[in-house]
Formats: C-alpha cells, structure tokens, sequence
C-alpha cells in the first residue's frame, strides 16, 4: 500500500488550467465534511464562475495570495470565506490563490460554523464575522504548514472539535436530507413530510430553519448537480433533461443559468467541473487508508503543493 505522503503527492501532480488540486488520503472524522487544497498556478488574474454544490463552503485562505468571491447581488468577500447553499451566479477571483476548501454538509454545518445555514442566506459572508480571531489564526497555522498533510489534518482536527460542542439537526431534518441526497433530488415533499410523520408545512418549517433552503429547493439544487456533471460527461441538454427529472430542455437550460449565470452548453465545457471531479472524487485508495490522524500537524517536512482552477461549494 502506498504510504500517506506519496498518495497527496499523487494528487498534487494533476492540475487543470492553471491549478494544481491536493486531497487528504483519509475520510474526514467528521462525517459530512470533505476536504481538499486548492493553490494558483497561473501567472494572472484568476476569473472564474463557482458552480453551485448541496453543501456550505468553508474557504480556508492562506499564503501571499488574494481572494475575492462575489455574488449575484454584487456583494464581494475577501480572503477567509463562507458560502451559504446555492448563492446563484458566484465568481472567485485573484491572484496566487492558496487555500483549503471545506464541503460541510448542512446538517453539520451549524455545529461548524456557529450559525445556523439558514442565516447565510444564500450568501457570502466573511469568516471573520463568524470565528474572529479564530479566523486569523487558522490563517496563520496553515500558512505555517510545511504539506497538504499538514494542513489537512489542522483543519479537520480543527471542525471536528467544533463539531462536537455544536448544536444538533432535528433527526427528521437529516433524514430528509440523506432521503433528497439518495434520490438525486427526485424525491417528493409530500412523501418525504408522510416518511418522518411531520405535516408538510412543519417539514418546510424545520428543514428550512435548519438547512437554510426549503425542502424542494434543497432537492433542486442536488438535481442541478447530477445534470451539471452529465453535461461535462459530453450528454447532449435533451437526455440530462430527461434523466435528472426535468419538464423538458427548457425547464433545464432555466435552472442552469438561475444557478450559474451560464447556458448548458457553456457549462459543460467548463474547466471547474473536471476540478470538482478530482477535488472531491472519493478513490479506493482513500478508502483503504487508515484513520487519519487524531493529533495537530506535526510538521514533518513538506512537499510540493497541488491544485485546480475552482473553488466550489457535499459529495453525494
């Protein structure tokens, strides 16, 4: 079996228009979070879209570099960031951009973060204004960092001891979540609502102060995904329409630009999706390592960074 070290050194070789993308050899112990690293290579201005993932995004930045990502309703945030579920039209621009980027799932989320997803609004909020100080110093520790290993293991001993004081999801929310999740997004409100024993309205009610979307945009915004990725697949729009549950081509090519301000077709030639593909693919070899560490980094040396051009917003 290939040791730790050399499997990130793997990743770190494969990069795509300009980025080299780095991913931890072992599962997070927080389950619901996935991690990856993200560092700039090109030698200008980055300009990218962020095509939207059924998860908050926790943007770790650190090194020299600048980073601004800005939404739909022209609102920008800079450096450190969070992004709640389906901002809609997002771009990430800078310059030598080093971070790591944190998918949570958002029924952990709120014992994450601190706030509630509901509270982000579809937005992109500062990480400052949640953590404080905390913020500057995670900064600090993972430019300090000499790997991806490094890093990685700071970061997730970092959310899970966050995870463990946070407030809990009713057991009925994640439930529908996991039941949305599995479905791809095809799964009926009422149905759902009858599953747990809740009223459809208490459903809406609860997933949406919990989750920060109501039940059947959640389900929307997971469908958009499995049709993202069978575009990038080279599927023509008429057969994603027609496989991911869409009325009819138009109905897709209208929730494709509500989420990403692009056309079908401009989506499935962009380069962030391949990114997604490798940042956030679970392999066999992951799989099979052991537990990742249960200690801060140690700082055994470093080695080359790796990464692609994208950062996105939970595996699913």
């Amino acid at each position: 079996m290939r040791s730790t070290r050399s499997f990130v050194r793997e990743r770190e070789r494969e990069a795509v228009a300009g980025w080299a993308v780095a991913r931890p050899p072992w599962p997070s112990r927080t389950v619901g979070v996935s991690l990856a690293g993200f560092r700039d290579y090109s030698t200008g201005t980055v300009d990218v879209p962020v095509v939207p993932h059924p998860a908050v995004t926790l943007v770790l930045e650190f090194g020299d570099g600048s980073l601004v990502v800005g939404d739909a309703s022209g609102r920008q945030q800079g450096g450190s960031l969070v992004a709640g579920l389906a901002p809609g039209a997002v771009r990430m621009r800078g310059e030598n951009v080093a971070c790591v980027e944190v998918h949570l799932s958002p029924v952990v989320a709120y014992a994450v973060l601190g706030v509630c997803p509901a509270e982000l609004d579809r937005t992109v909020v500062a990480l400052d204004d949640l953590w404080g100080r905390d913020a500057s110093r995670i900064r600090e520790q993972l430019g300090d960092s000499p790997s991806w290993e490094d890093r990685f293991a700071l970061t997730d001993v970092l959310l899970a001891r966050r995870r463990e004081t946070g407030p809990l999801v009713d057991p009925e929310v994640v439930r529908v979540w996991d039941r949305i999740v599995v479905s791809r997004g095809l799964a009926k409100v009422e149905d759902l609502a009858v599953e747990v024993g809740w009223s459809r309205r208490r459903l809406w009610s609860r997933f949406r102060s919990q989750i920060g979307l109501p039940p059947k945009r959640a389900a929307t915004l997971v469908r958009f995904r499995h049709a993202a990725h069978g575009l990038a697949a080279g599927n023509s729009a008429v057969r994603v329409a027609a496989e991911c549950g869409y009325v009819d081509q138009s109905h897709l090519h209208r929730e494709v630009v509500a989420f990403t301000g692009m056309t079908p077709a401009t989506l499935a030639g962009d380069p962030g999706l391949e990114v997604d593909d490798i940042a956030w693919a679970r392999t066999a070899s992951a799989r099979r390592t052991a537990n990742p560490p249960h200690s801060a980094p140690t700082g055994r040396g470093g080695h080359s960074d790796g990464v692609q051009r994208r950062v996105t917003s939970t595996d699913l």
